[in-house]
């Protein structure tokens, strides 16, 4: 019998587990489809239920893309995160960075493309979404920036957001046109030019927070 036939596709399973099920499926559909094109009986096929089900977990299509939209924020930004806490040397937290706006864009279900290619980017509550990603990732690099170096908060904050806005253009770029470069030497590389940007400031010695006011020596 086909798993689309009644009494087939809708089988019960846990909230969590069929919600996470759904948003897979509708990761699929916006990735390929984009979000104007996709239609909320795409992602219920996608996902082998029914479109009641799918509106028990989400009361319209942009509710589901904002929700999956989130998660996908979340992800990267954890990724950052764990970057910029894996090692004690300055050096290595600058290229691991760079290496997971890499890891965030080769995944194979392309979900970097919600954050920086979306259709939908002029919807109110999506670009809110975007825009407290890019200061959140600019704001945890500067931190680091701002502990590592002795340059001042102005400074280290737009470092930060540029850092992040470079690391995932390259990624990009890589995906986009790099299929003669493994992910590896792409993200070392691109590693390499980042430091030598940041790692050409003086070293803060003291491992604190520069003084307000304070600027690099020449």
């Amino acid at each position: 019998m086909s798993p689309t036939a009644p009494g087939t596709r809708v089988q019960r399973m846990p909230r969590a587990q069929r919600r996470a099920q759904l948003l897979d499926a509708a990761l699929d559909v916006f990735v390929s489809k984009g979000y104007h094109s996709a239609a909320m009986e795409d992602i219920a096929d996608e996902a082998g239920v029914s479109k009641p089900v799918l509106y028990q977990h989400f009361p319209g299509k942009l509710d589901l893309y904002l929700a999956l939209l989130d998660a996908q924020c979340d992800h990267l930004e954890a990724l950052v995160l764990e970057a910029l806490e894996s090692s004690n040397e300055h050096e290595e937290r600058v290229y691991a960075t760079v290496r997971a706006f890499f890891a965030f864009v080769a995944d194979e279900g392309g979900a970097f493309r919600l954050i920086y290619e979306s259709d939908l980017t002029n919807e109110p509550q999506v670009r809110h979404r975007i825009d407290a990603l890019e200061a959140q990732l600019g704001d945890a690099i500067a931190q680091r920036i701002m502990q590592d170096t002795t340059l001042p908060r102005e400074l280290a904050e737009m470092l930060g957001l540029a850092m992040a806005g470079a690391a995932q253009v390259m990624a990009r770029t890589w995906l986009a046109h790099g299929t003669a470069f493994s992910q590896e030497v792409a993200a070392q590389a691109a590693g390499h030019l980042a430091w030598r940007g940041i790692g050409s400031f003086p070293i803060n010695r003291m491992g604190g927070d520069p003084e307000p006011g304070s600027h690099p020596s020449k």
